[in-house]
C-alpha cells in the first residue's frame, strides 16, 4: 500500500508562481511513473504532467507545456510540479497519482492507468 501525501498549491496572482510536492510513502519501484492531473468545478479530472521513476522521461498536456515543469527525487520519493506563468484557466484542485503497473517507459495520461492517488491540493489563479 502507498500513500501520496500532497503540499503546496494555494493562491496565485495571473503570471505568477506555485509548486506542488507529493511524497510516496513507501518503496518506489523504477518502473512506476507518478502524474498530475487536475479537476475544476464541473469539469472532468485531466492529465496535467507526468514522469517515468527510472529514466525521469516526462510529459505534459499542450496546455502547461513550456509553463509547467516536472521533477523527481529518488532519495526523498517526492516530486514535484513547479507552476510559472499561472493563468486564470490553471484553477483546479490538482491530484498526484502513482502508477505502479507494469513497467513503465513513458507516461500514461488517462487517470484509469493510476492506482493510488493523493488528497489533492487547491491551485486558485486570480486574474
Amino acid at each position: 500500500q502507498v500513500q501520496l501525501v500532497e503540499s503546496g498549491g494555494g493562491l496565485a496572482q495571473a503570471g505568477g508562481s506555485l509548486r506542488l510536492s507529493c511524497a510516496a510513502s513507501g518503496p518506489m519501484s523504477i518502473g512506476y511513473a507518478m502524474g498530475w492531473f487536475r479537476q475544476a468545478p464541473g469539469k472532468e479530472r485531466e492529465f496535467v504532467s507526468g514522469v517515468t521513476w527510472g529514466a525521469g522521461n516526462t510529459h505534459y498536456a499542450d496546455s502547461v507545456k513550456g509553463r509547467f515543469i516536472i521533477s523527481r527525487d529518488t532519495v526523498k520519493n517526492t516530486v514535484y510540479l513547479q507552476m510559472n506563468s499561472l493563468k486564470p484557466e490553471d484553477t483546479a484542485v490538482y491530484y498526484c497519482a502513482l502508477d505502479s503497473g507494469a513497467y513503465r517507459t513513458a507516461v500514461r495520461t488517462t487517470a484509469t492507468e493510476y492506482k493510488y492517488w493523493g488528497q489533492g491540493a487547491q491551485v486558485t489563479v486570480s486574474s
